[in-house]
């Protein structure tokens, strides 16, 4: 791939003929008609005023398939990111204030500037700071607070303080709102590839036309200025201010280039593919930035949309292309129709978005498989719920926690006595009850790279061994897993060797690797000696403990 094909993903798209362009033409008004009504109600979710999540929808979305590398995915407003944007910015500004909307701008520039330095310095490796178990405790406990958050519009009620004080219900919403949410969950469950997103709008907006619902009483989206967006430069919140969104910043940025990732890897497998993170981060990044220019928020890769968008048949950006011209005709002829949706309806649409998220056997699953991965994910679901609208605490709670557990195991790591197993294999002694490779002889495996980390747990499983058993002559270390050595392992075992040469007793090296072997040379401690020896295979290792045994054995 040339440079320039790199740096400018756009420019090895197929040249598209009639063929291609229907198809694309499908798959981008499928895509969309939905990301409309969901950009507005993912707008409220933000806080933020409702035309910003069709602005959200229409620049990010074009710069976004053409300097990613991964163009079949629809960037725009997600329902996390808002999520985010919300809790980031509560106690800072009124939603949906000038000072909010300056606040979530500067957010969408910080965090784009940020993923475009990771991704031209190549960094997108970082992202793997955060482990699966960790996201998926994290986007549950989100997924919760949405929908808490989007009950009181859905049953027809201000406010959950609201309700325990003054208990009065607005039933007419309530019925747009349950209906609403019955029929895009039958529809998603019978018809995903239809356009039922924009049908219940335009069914909603026409009943609650009809009814006067607004007239009495009811919510709805009101008026939204038509036209295209204008170029929007935030003002200076101040040193201060700004130290406030530091934290949510590197947490969104981390959650919504995440959420790319679980697309761009379906995305890239399905196109036989290598994911190239880093392009997609700066990709994401310039969307980021288009977002916050025309005056919207955070955006990201939805998961929901770019699956509809590989279910529609595309196959390039140009479905991208298709659906953003959608969302501009809609921005200039057709957002007056908005006007009379319920917002019972908007939450809806964001609950049937968040629902599939919650999956509480994701929780037992990870139990069988690992407890203490298990008991990491509950706490950071639990951070994470508790500290609302903090959610970034359940982030770093998460994050710390797995590299804590991480640190440990690298700091422990699992070395064995290993036996002859019936099957031909060397396998844990003590667990498999097999008697030792012969007598005298302590045989060992460490199923870890010899570092500062291990270096020592190694020194002190010999030293223990020959401790509590003095007739020791031998000792073999089976080194095949050792696949890399630095300073610190080199040293101890240049001092491992002092110490078994003093005590005369033999080292034997089984399948020690070239770079593992070539830095022990270069540290002079592979140097001929009748107390070290090399081999190359485990029977060759083998085979010498035969004639160890026979020689116990038969003393003469």
């Amino acid at each position: 791939m040339s440079r320039a094909t790199r740096l400018l993903p756009f420019l090895s798209w197929p040249r598209p003929d009639a063929a291609l362009l229907r198809g694309e033409a499908m798959a981008g008004l499928t895509v969309g008609l939905m990301v409309i009504p969901q950009g507005v109600a993912y707008a409220a979710l933000a806080g933020m005023p409702l035309i910003t999540g069709i602005y959200a929808s229409l620049l990010p979305a074009l710069i976004a398939v053409l300097f990613s590398a991964s163009p079949r995915l629809s960037v725009g407003p997600t329902a996390l990111t808002c999520l985010l944007v919300s809790a980031s910015l509560s106690g800072l500004a009124e939603p949906g204030s000038a000072q909010w909307i300056t606040l979530a701008v500067w957010l969408a520039l910080l965090s784009g500037l940020l993923q475009i330095a990771l991704g031209f310095a190549r960094f997108g490796w970082l992202l793997n700071l955060v482990n699966s178990p960790v996201l998926m405790a994290f986007t549950q406990a989100a997924a919760v607070l949405i929908i808490a958050s989007q009950l009181p519009a859905l049953l027809g009620f201000a406010a959950w303080d609201a309700l325990l004080t003054q208990p009065r219900i607005h039933w007419p919403s309530m019925a747009f709102g349950l209906g609403s949410l019955a029929l895009l969950v039958l529809a998603r469950r019978w018809r995903p590839g239809f356009p039922t997103v924009l049908t219940v709008v335009v069914v909603s907006a026409a009943l609650s036309y009809a009814l006067g619902f607004e007239a009495r009483g009811g919510t709805v989206i009101g008026a939204l200025p038509q036209g295209l967006p204008a170029l929007y430069w935030p003002g200076w919140p101040g040193w201060a201010t700004l130290g406030h969104l530091v934290v949510p910043t590197l947490v969104i940025t981390l959650v919504s280039f995440l959420e790319t990732a679980s697309s761009a890897k379906v995305d890239n497998g399905q196109r036989g593919q290598r994911w190239d993170q880093d392009q997609d981060l700066i990709g994401q990044g310039l969307a980021k930035m288009a977002s916050g220019l025309t005056g919207a928020f955070p955006t990201s890769s939805s998961f929901s949309r770019s699956a509809l968008n590989l279910y529609a048949g595309a196959r390039t950006g140009w479905a991208t292309v298709f659906s953003v011209v959608v969302v501009l005709l809609a921005l200039v002829f057709f957002v007056p129709m908005l006007h009379h949706v319920p917002m019972a309806v908007l939450a809806a649409i964001v609950l049937v978005a968040v629902i599939g998220l919650i999956k509480p056997r994701a929780f037992t699953y990870l139990w069988r498989l690992s407890r203490v991965e298990a008991v990491i994910a509950g706490i950071t679901f639990a951070v994470t719920v508790l500290a609302a609208p903090r959610l970034y605490w359940g982030v770093l709670a998460g994050v710390l926690m797995a590299l804590s557990h991480f640190l440990y195991l690298r700091l422990h790591p699992r070395i064995i006595e290993v036996g002859l197993h019936p099957d031909g294999s060397l396998r844990d002694r003590h667990l498999w009850k097999l008697p030792p490779l012969a007598p005298d002889l302590y045989a060992l495996r460490m199923d870890a790279a010899l570092d500062f980390a291990t270096a020592n747990g190694l020194e002190r499983a010999i030293a223990e061994h020959i401790a509590a058993h003095p007739a020791t002559r031998h000792v073999m270390l089976i080194a095949h897993p050792i696949n890399w050595i630095d300073a610190t392992g080199a040293e101890v075992f240049g001092r491992l060797r002092e110490q078994l040469d003093d005590r005369r007793i033999e080292l034997h090296l089984v399948g020690i690797k070239l770079p593992v072997e070539q830095v022990l040379r270069a540290a002079g401690h592979l140097t001929d000696s009748p107390r070290l020896h090399l081999y190359r295979t485990e029977a060759d290792a083998l085979r010498v403990t035969d004639a160890l045994s026979a020689a116990t054995d038969d003393p003469t």
